[in-house]
């Protein structure tokens, strides 16, 4: 076993493999960026290197600086975790000419599965169903949008190199293909550097499901399935182990289909091979085909130890140290069932934005696995993903699991920033998912329901208001005033908002009026109840004033004499919703534009989001230019005022 090693990584894998380090004895070094400084990996690791600047490119994409920090600090092997150079084959040759241990697969591995065309052609080899479709190595527009044609619509454009749903577009007739097609390029060369695409018929009911696998470079096993059908644009929320509905006979086909792919590439290391599943008629096992396999540790990897009870980490570091699998495939079993959902700092309402923003307040539920990279006073940065943390339950049933995940999510509380916990609270409670009948379209079918903001009742306003005021934990004396009750007005904000809240106290009462709604409290020991029911949990941080109820609601305590009445925002400008690059921009001054119409493409934690007019009318400035670099709100582009008739 290794003495130490670097981790070549940052947030919540980077913390998931110094665990398991520690547990061995295996010293850590951390590296970090100039927007990781304080982060918690660095805290945690016994080591830890500077390397460069925020952006990936400067610090966590530099394969010199890293190998270097692995020389000074006498690191023996490289973890690289998910993401960053995890799958890049130069960065492994590199490593190993360095004298270090590269801890995952060959360069030659890697390279076999990296472009989804040269890896379907292999796995076709292999006798591994592969989806039927065009990944050829002509990329004439006229050409590909023919293979469509022969192929049948709907069907899907996909980058060749990379993942995560980038360069990946859903065409379902032939009119729109072109403009999908140069959308997927343009993606695919910005995240990947390969503007390469191919085409493949579109499954109508379709079900991801992944296998777990692990090979030595001379055998391999698996260690089940994971259901991973609950995505929005094509990138995973909600994952699962085992499959629901998965039968006997089509685990074995896809578990031995799966070894086949490892063994086929001589595969060292955690793998994980992904399948398009047709769940139109059950799960058959001549019903399932592959797409692609990622070289690497997955995200939702946590599942998949739940069931198994194995460390997939301690598993990566004992194989690269030289020992051989760890258990046969008949020794490896599955228990009861788990879940994974995914925690994100973003907008929801406003199209699953990605959001920043400094975590005030974190906690998670007691008795769940909660993998995170952050803390509370932590800032989720611009720069890289902003996950907050993957909440994991375990049970010895579908229901019992599902049940602990809806309870771990109600008790997660995250102030600072919005986030996708309604989300994912919804989703967990949505009426098909519980019953098993997942696919990849369902949160697309239901996403109105799904994404809906929800807004705080009376009592929530109530509790904010008594939290503002500081009357949240009352004294024996509060609201002695002369015998009379304590009565104050209290000014929250909220979404731009003023909510005037009439609080009056008398000992452990309190009737607080919002609005027309008036609510009454009163305290025991265990705290506020309102209508006999325990009230929701209130945390604040300086001016913000968060009340737990569901997934939270943040409000803003002002000061009544800073509180101005702000004009009402106009429909003339178009702002950045997100700090970003400006990947183009299509119209210029004097240019008439109808609501709707394309104004610019902003490019954010790597993928591309449209900008458009908010009415019709003529361009007055562009504030920007392709290339710039906007914080979010800024100005981009405005219109000329409209003429009052």
């Amino acid at each position: 076993m290794f003495d130490r090693i670097l981790i070549a990584n940052r947030g919540e894998i980077a913390c998931r493999v110094i665990d398991t380090a520690r547990k061995l004895g295996v010293e850590t070094v951390a590296v970090f960026s100039d927007a990781d400084r304080g982060a918690r990996h660095v805290a945690m690791a016994d080591d830890a290197v500077h390397i460069g600047g925020p952006q990936p490119s400067e610090s966590y994409l530099r394969a010199d600086a890293i190998i270097d920090a692995a020389r000074a600090t006498g690191a023996q092997a490289i973890h690289p975790g998910y993401g960053f150079l995890s799958e890049n084959p130069e960065f492994v040759e590199a490593v190993e000419a360095a004298g270090l241990v590269f801890i995952g697969p060959s360069a030659k591995a890697i390279r076999a599965m990296g472009l989804k065309d040269a890896a379907k052609a292999l796995m076709d080899e292999a006798g591994v169903p592969v989806v039927p479709g065009y990944h050829g190595s002509d990329q004439g527009d006229d050409l590909l949008k023919g293979e469509a044609g022969k192929i049948g619509y709907p069907v899907l454009i996909k980058a060749v190199a990379g993942g995560g749903g980038k360069g990946m577009r859903l065409v379902e007739r032939e009119a729109d293909f072109a403009d999908a097609l140069a959308s997927a390029r343009s993606e695919a060369k910005t995240a990947f550097g390969n503007p390469d695409v191919l085409i493949e018929k579109f499954v109508t009911s379709p079900r991801h499901i992944e296998v777990q696998v692990f090979g030595d470079g001379k055998s391999a096993v698996h260690l089940f399935e994971r259901d991973c059908s609950l995505q929005r644009r094509h990138q995973k929320v909600i994952e699962e182990a085992p499959a629901p509905g998965m039968t006997p006979e089509m685990r074995e086909a896809m578990g031995a289909a799966a070894v086949r792919a490892a063994e086929a590439i001589g595969y060292a290391g955690a793998g994980t091979v992904e399948f398009i599943v047709d769940g139109s008629d059950g799960l058959r096992p001549d019903g399932f085909w592959f797409m692609e396999m990622n070289t690497r540790l997955q995200v939702e990897h946590p599942v998949t130890e739940e069931v198994t009870g194995i460390d997939l980490v301690e598993w990566q570091l004992r194989v690269a140290s030289g020992e051989g699998l760890p258990l046969a495939q008949d020794e490896i079993t599955l228990t009861g069932h788990a879940f994974e959902a995914r925690l994100y700092a973003e907008d929801v309402p406003a199209g699953f934005l990605p959001a920043t923003g400094r975590l005030a307040h974190l906690a998670f539920a007691d008795g769940c696995r909660a993998e995170t990279g952050v803390r509370s006073g932590d800032t989720i940065s611009p720069y890289y993903d902003p996950m907050i943390a993957k909440i994991v339950t375990h049970g010895p049933t579908r229901d019992i699991a599902l049940g602990k995940l809806v309870a771990a999510l109600g008790e997660t509380e995250v102030a600072g920033t919005v986030t996708n916990l309604a989300f994912l609270s919804a989703l967990a409670t949505h009426e098909g998912f519980a019953a098993g009948e997942v696919d990849t379209g369902l949160i697309d079918r239901d996403i109105d329901q799904l994404a809906r903001d929800p807004e705080p009742v009376a009592a929530d306003v109530a509790m904010a208001a008594l939290e503002a005021a500081g009357l949240s934990e009352p004294g024996e004396m509060t609201g002695f005033t002369l015998w009379a009750p304590l009565r104050r007005q209290v000014l929250l904000e909220r979404k731009g908002e003023v909510i005037e809240v009439g609080v009056e106290i008398e000992g452990a009462s309190a009737r607080v009026t919002v609005g027309d709604h008036e609510v009454r409290a009163h305290r025991d020991g265990s705290g506020w109840r309102i209508d006999g029911r325990r009230a929701p949990r209130v945390v604040r941080v300086g001016d913000l004033v968060t009340v737990f109820s569901g997934a939270g609601f943040g409000f803003t305590a002002p000061d009544p004499l800073a509180v101005l009445a702000g004009a009402a925002a106009g429909g003339d400008t178009v702002e950045a919703p997100m700090p970003g690059l400006v990947k183009a921009v299509f119209v210029a001054p004097g240019d008439r534009v109808e609501a709707g119409a394309k104004m610019a493409v902003l490019e954010a934690m790597k993928m591309e989001h449209t900008l458009v007019a908010p009415r019709d009318g003529v361009v007055a400035e562009c504030f920007v230019t392709e290339g710039a670099q906007v914080e979010a709100g800024a100005a981009l582009i405005a219109l000329e005022e409209e003429v009052a008739a």
